[in-house]
């Protein structure tokens, strides 16, 4: 089937029009629907929960019968269950669409096989259609579906000796500006920080994402403390942006389908060895970033402590996937082996 530029582009527009939506545990998903001669009949996209598809979204903005023989670009494969809302595959059949154009595969279990439906009904359909665009629109998203869970990044810094602070406990700063720079960037780019309680104790984090003059970044991820210990009232973190989530739990699955349930896609783990390493002992973290400054402490203060490892057969082997220098120091960003979750996506 040969796509046309006017398609094309209209791909293009509902790309731009599915970041509408609200990112969270439903997918950012866009729609346009192309009359015969390539006009735009109309647009839509999904605005949350509850609320109607793109698709949907989209058809409800024509009168009855204006879509007959149209061609519906959608940037994720209509979906062909029942939820809180109907199956667009069906919509689409019942306004008469007949070609279907879409970037992404939906990777539900259940709600999964709308473009089938729709081939099955004698509706032409195109899939991967500016595919890479819609994969990256969906990236965090896409993940979530295939992990079961929100993606986990573990960050630390350390001294060339494996370091994470001076005997004495302190450890501001081991690494420099550029370094630390790094790391509000990525912190901005995530959904939930996450520190013990140790952590709030001993250092009183702002968890806050900023620029080099100290100001307040746009997107700020959501501080999350994790452990027994009570938060004093004049924490810091308390101070932030956004409203603290506290979890006295050390089940950290369980906090992590907390999360989830909340809309929290990408979480950046902060918070020092002890959580590092409870996170790497129950398999639930897929990146990590290791600050490396060249810097010798010696002494007890490891960046991790006891992650389950007693031989090396046993140790914890990662992919090795870029090497940075900021500065003087040095990012390693290493991945570990996928720990794929069947999960069913859109909560329609």
């Amino acid at each position: 089937m040969t796509v046309r530029d006017v398609e094309r582009n209209a791909m293009r527009r509902a790309l731009a029009l599915a970041v509408n939506g609200p990112a969270g545990f439903n997918p950012q998903v866009g729609a346009v629907i192309l009359a015969p001669d390539g006009r735009i009949l109309a647009e839509g996209w999904h605005r949350g929960a509850g609320t109607a598809h793109a698709e949907v979204d989209a058809l409800s903005r024509l009168s009855p019968g204006e879509a007959e023989g149209a061609t519906a670009v959608v940037t994720l494969e209509p979906c062909n269950h029942t939820g809180r809302t109907g199956p667009c595959s069906r919509a689409l059949l019942s306004a008469g669409i007949s070609r279907v154009l879409y970037a992404v595969d939906d990777p539900g279990v259940v709600s999964a096989g709308g473009a089938d439906t729709l081939r099955a009904a004698g509706v032409e359909v195109e899939a991967g259609v500016l595919g890479d665009e819609g994969r990256e629109l969906l990236s965090s998203w896409l993940t979530v579906q295939r992990l079961g869970r929100p993606h986990v990044t573990v960050k630390w810094a350390q001294s060339l000796d494996g370091r994470a602070a001076a005997s004495d406990g302190t450890s501001r700063w081991i690494t420099g500006a550029a370094a630390r720079q790094d790391v509000h960037r990525r912190r901005a780019m995530a959904d939930a920080i996450v520190v013990g309680t140790g952590t709030v104790l001993s250092d009183d984090p702002s968890l806050t994402a900023r620029d080099a003059d100290g100001a307040l970044l746009a997107d700020q991820p959501r501080p999350v403390v994790i452990g027994e210990r009570q938060t004093p009232p004049e924490a810091a973190v308390r101070r932030h942006p956004r409203e603290p989530l506290f979890f006295s739990s050390h089940d950290l699955s369980r906090v992590l389908d907390d999360l989830r349930r909340q809309g929290v896609q990408r979480v950046f783990v902060e918070g020092g060895p002890t959580l590092a390493s409870a996170f790497v002992r129950a398999g639930l973290v897929d990146e990590v970033l290791a600050y490396v400054a060249p810097t010798l402490l010696g002494g007890p203060r490891l960046a991790l402590d006891d992650i389950g490892v007693e031989t090396i057969g046993a140790a914890v082997r990662l992919t090795l996937s870029s090497v940075e220098r900021l500065g003087d120091d040095i990012l390693l960003v290493a991945r570990c082996a996928p720990t794929p979750s069947p999960a069913n996506v859109k909560d329609s």
